[in-house]
């Protein structure tokens, strides 16, 4: 069973950064693909991005590409989101998840474990 916790959320102005983290509980953190999600208010989970195991390769929606990177440091267990250039309709619970299986997956159901999620708003 891993538990990831993620961290950083807040309240932020239009164009400005926020950085997410989300630390894992699993010494074999290396061992999961690990993806980035949002749920805006009164819309379904989307999928945001992913890293792979090792870091090396990454993958992102067309929404935040560009303007989101995602990052992992496997030493300490934790994977990163930094949000630059922030729009209102960023406003969203923000979850990491860990998936087992390789490759990528842009779907909820490709991920094994889940944060609790944190809370992102961005202001006009």
């Amino acid at each position: 069973q891993v538990q990831l916790v993620e961290s950083g959320g807040g309240l932020v102005q239009a164009g400005g950064s926020l950085r997410l983290s989300c630390a894992a509980s699993e010494r074999t953190f290396s061992n999961y693909g690990m993806g980035w999600f949002r749920q805006p208010p009164g819309k379904e989970r989307e999928f945001i991005g992913h890293v792979s195991r090792s870091g090396g390769s990454t993958v992102y929606a067309d929404s935040v590409k560009g303007r989101f990177t995602i990052s992992r440091d496997n030493a300490k267990n934790t994977v990163y989101l930094q949000m630059n250039m922030l729009k209102p309709e960023d406003t969203a619970v923000y979850y990491c998840a860990a998936r087992a299986n390789l490759g990528t997956t842009f779907t909820t159901r490709g991920y094994d474990y889940w944060g609790q999620g944190t809370q992102v708003t961005v202001s006009s």
